[in-house]
């Protein structure tokens, strides 16, 4: 094929896909069946945000900066998650290296990038991603934040508006991959852009919620497949080759690590308490940890610190593994923005992020869905609290007060760690469980598990602008 005949090319991020679980999957697997599939070695951390910068740069997270879902930024001594920015990425990604080659060979190169992460910023000619917007009397209105800037209204006119619950919280489910899928099914026959970025996340809430073990994996598999007919029929209708991205597989949990009330306890971390409960005081804390699945960044401010923090978090129940300085570097997170120690689970735990001593001292917080203001991933946010009766109702009533025009919360979450069955973070150790590739075109002459580092330039290649 020329170059100028390169067929478009589709990137799904096909959260928690395995090699074990394709076989429930029927359009994918007929697409793994026409080109060819092969494990992929884990990122450290396996989450999505590593996951992704890794894949779109060929780049470890020591290169290019993306050390987990969030981390202490040291500049403002603030704990932020799920943040957008493209810049915070510090490597070449790529979309930008494919345009860029592109032009070079005098080619037109279109992008769409659509929820995956790192949107804002993106130098790309379709952006979709979720994102509320917030009133200055702490009201939110769900919606999606996209360029250009008619794109979303003009998709939500035609798909109804994006199910928002359903994409993160206890209501999280089904609705919000299906309607990505058709608002990608959208996007390629409106804009028909030559690379696709695509993220469905159906398979990311149940195993968290449940442990692949406690929850029907096959019908949920079944569940994303049905729900990415339409885009696989727009990909079809393109002439587009598909690609799929699996970036994690879940686990199995039975144990919760809480470090930072461990910390408190041997009076490295503080607090300001106050009337909306205990606050992390990231200044004047001597040590705090920011939990992110299976990994945690320990931050020590002292250097004199470091082997007392060392071995506290070493005999802490549930803890495999602790990377210290340079020893970073075993797991490519030697990196400014890492802790100063990288903590690693065993296979059958997970960090939690309390620092409170008992409930009553809980952040007003802790009991709603606040990605941004918590200083660490929490999973509860996957359950209505089952101590509270009818949940559901409680919700809406909350909502009516808020459209009335009251100040209250949405304490709906559970602030207990042991509901949560199933976890992600760190690398699997058989490659049935580790994330899949599904790709097209030349197949790789190594038949065992692809580095997950090596994935950009296959890509590259499939797109018609290989070095």
């Amino acid at each position: 094929m020329s170059e100028s005949a390169t067929a478009p090319l589709v990137l799904i991020s096909a959260v928690g896909l395995t090699p074990k679980l394709l076989p429930h999957a029927p359009r994918l697997a007929a697409l793994a069946r026409s080109g060819w599939s092969r494990p992929v070695l884990d990122s450290v951390p396996a989450v999505t945000c590593t996951a992704q910068a890794t894949l779109l740069t060929g780049r470890t997270p020591q290169d290019h900066g993306i050390v987990g879902n969030g981390w202490l930024f040291r500049d403002t001594r603030e704990v932020r998650f799920w943040q957008q920015s493209r810049a915070l990425i510090q490597s070449d990604l790529l979309e930008e290296v494919a345009r860029s080659r592109a032009r070079q060979r005098g080619r037109s190169f279109r992008v769409a990038k659509l929820f995956w992460w790192f949107n804002q910023g993106a130098e790309v000619d379709v952006s979709i991603t979720p994102k509320p917007l917030y009133g200055a009397d702490g009201s939110k209105v769900f919606g999606i934040w996209g360029s250009p800037p008619d794109v979303p209204p003009r998709l939500e006119a035609t798909l109804g508006p994006f199910p928002f619950p359903s994409f993160w919280g206890p209501m999280a489910g089904l609705p919000a991959t299906a309607w990505i899928a058709r608002c990608a099914a959208e996007v390629m026959a409106a804009e028909h852009p030559d690379l696709t970025l695509v993220y469905l996340p159906h398979l990311d809430y149940d195993p968290q919620r449940f442990g692949p073990s406690g929850c029907d994996m096959p019908r949920l598999v079944r569940e994303l497949d049905e729900a990415a007919a339409p885009l696989l029929d727009a990909a079809n209708a393109a002439g587009a080759q598909v690609w799929v991205f699996g970036e994690y597989g879940h686990c199995d949990v039975s144990r919760a690590i809480l470090p930072n009330r461990v910390l408190r306890e041997a009076g490295l971390l503080s607090v300001r308490s106050g009337v909306f409960g205990d606050q992390l005081e990231p200044f004047q804390s001597r040590v705090f940890a920011v939990c992110d699945h299976q990994l945690a960044h320990i931050y020590v401010r002292e250097a004199n610190d470091l082997p007392r923090v060392r071995d506290l978090i070493a005999a802490l129940p549930g803890v495999d593994r602790v990377f210290v300085g340079d020893e970073r570097a075993e797991i490519a997170l030697d990196h400014p923005r890492s802790g100063e120690l990288v903590v690693l689970s065993a296979p059958d735990a997970w960090f939690a992020y309390p620092f409170w001593l008992n409930d009553e001292q809980a952040p007003d917080y802790a009991r709603t869905v606040d990605i941004h203001r918590k200083p660490g991933y929490d999973p509860c946010e996957l359950f209505f609290d089952p101590k509270l009766p009818n949940p559901k109702f409680r919700a809406m009533r909350r909502l009516l007060q808020k459209k009335l025009g009251f100040r209250t919360l949405m304490d709906l979450i559970s602030l207990d760690p042991s509901l949560v069955r199933g976890s992600h973070g760190r690398p699997s150790e058989q490659d049935d469980t580790r994330p899949i590739l599904i790709g097209h075109g030349p197949e790789p002459i190594d038949p065992t598990a692809l580095p997950m580092t090596s994935v950009r330039d296959l890509l590259l290649d499939a797109l018609g602008v290989a070095e």
